[in-house]
Parts: C-alpha cells; sequence; structure tokens
C-alpha cells in the first residue's frame, strides 16, 4: 500500500496520479498549509521573483499583484503553472532544485524569494536574495484509522520533503510502530539523509519532482 503525506492541494494531485499508474495510493496528510501576514517590499526593488513551491503562489494574496511585473523564476513546471495561473509571467523554469535556477543564470539579479518558513538554504552566487515568508506548513498527528493503515501490511510512504521526513519519522516512534517494516520513497537526497535509520528500505527519486518520485514509488510497491 503507498501512502501520501503531503498537504493539500497536492496530495490529491499526486494520489490522481498514482491511480493512473496503477497503484493503490491513500492519502495521509500529515500537514496543511497556512498563510503568514507578511510586508510586501516595493516591486522596484527586485529584477525577479524566486519560487520554490506552488504554494508560495498560492497563499501570497492579494499582495502577489503588485509583482505582476517581475519575471517568474521558478523551481519547476508545476510552480510554474501555478505562477502563470496568477496571471504572472514565468521567464525561467528549472529543472533539480533551486539551487540550479541560479546557477543556471549567469546575470547579477536582485531576487524577491517568496516561501514558507521552512526552505531549502541557497548559494545565492552573483545575485542578491530579499525573502519573505508567505505562508507555514504546520504538522498534524497520525490518526488512529491511518495507524490501522500503516500497521497492516507492507507500508511504501512517499516523503516530499526534509520536514515530512523528520515529522513522520517521529510520529512513527510516537505510536510506536516498527520502522522496519515500512519503505520510504523520498523526492531526494536530502530527504533520504532527514528521516534517519531503521527503515526497510529508502530510496531517493533521481529528479526531485513528483513523476520521478511515483516512478519509484511504483517500483518499489513492486
Amino acid at each position: 500500500m503507498l501512502f501520501v503525506i503531503r498537504p493539500e492541494p497536492g496530495l490529491q494531485s499526486t494520489l490522481q496520479s498514482a491511480r493512473d499508474m496503477g497503484l493503490a495510493a491513500v492519502g495521509l496528510p500529515l500537514f496543511e498549509v497556512m498563510p503568514l501576514r507578511w510586508d510586501a517590499p516595493d516591486a522596484s526593488e527586485f529584477d525577479a521573483l524566486l519560487l520554490g513551491s506552488a504554494n508560495a503562489v498560492r497563499h501570497s494574496g492579494k499582495m502577489l499583484e503588485q509583482y505582476a511585473s517581475l519575471p517568474v523564476h521558478a523551481v519547476g513546471h508545476a510552480t510554474a503553472d501555478a505562477a502563470t495561473q496568477a496571471d504572472l509571467t514565468v521567464d525561467r523554469v528549472g529543472e533539480g532544485g533551486l539551487q540550479n535556477v541560479l546557477d543556471d543564470n549567469d546575470t547579477p539579479t536582485r531576487y524577491l524569494r517568496l516561501g514558507g518558513v521552512e526552505k531549502v538554504a541557497l548559494d545565492a552566487g552573483v545575485h542578491t536574495i530579499t525573502e519573505r515568508n508567505v505562508y507555514e506548513v504546520r504538522a498534524l498527528p497520525i490518526s488512529g484509522s491511518s495507524q490501522i493503515g500503516l500497521r497492516t501490511g507492507t507500508a511504501c510512504v512517499m516523503l516530499h520533503s526534509a520536514a515530512a521526513a523528520r515529522h513522520f519519522g517521529a510520529e512513527i516512534d510516537r505510536i510506536g510502530l516498527d520502522r522496519g517494516v515500512i519503505h520510504l520513497a523520498c523526492i531526494g537526497q536530502r530527504v533520504a539523509m532527514a528521516a534517519g535509520p531503521g527503515w526497510a528500505e529508502v530510496k531517493s527519486a533521481p529528479q526531485p519532482n513528483d513523476a520521478q518520485l511515483l516512478a519509484l514509488a511504483r517500483d518499489m510497491c513492486h
């Protein structure tokens, strides 16, 4: 059984993709995304928006409109699609993480980075980065019904972030479930490392995107 623990709306997207691949997938949302109050600096101070997740677009609120003139440099296609739907202009779409977006841009750029409270540390290089936290991902406990599912048979769990890996591990320990019966499909090596030891199997997707992670989960489930 494949368990997907990411928050909405990504949860339903991943579940549908998994089912399209013939996987028996169950939603186990252990996180909820909450918008935060934030102060919006003047758009004239920046050359581009740096976006590491679609949630940055979804939860920025009305203040995002004042940056419509700035090109978007997005971590991947899902984030780029969210930006386009918000009437922003996408200039760059990365592959393999937000750091690669910066490294592939040789022109010194003043970025406004909108994201969550927990984010990947970046090496700015020739660029300058101003950050604003526009959302927070809050952890939820594993409920009684979900515990039953995890205890039944062989479970494979998809992990989309280091925070998810740490929280899931802590919850498994809290409810007293053996890590050794659970297989983890991780979106990247950093996430796999955050999961810690003791699992039946831990593997990382070759590229940090949902399609590659689902392909990995399919192979692990079979």
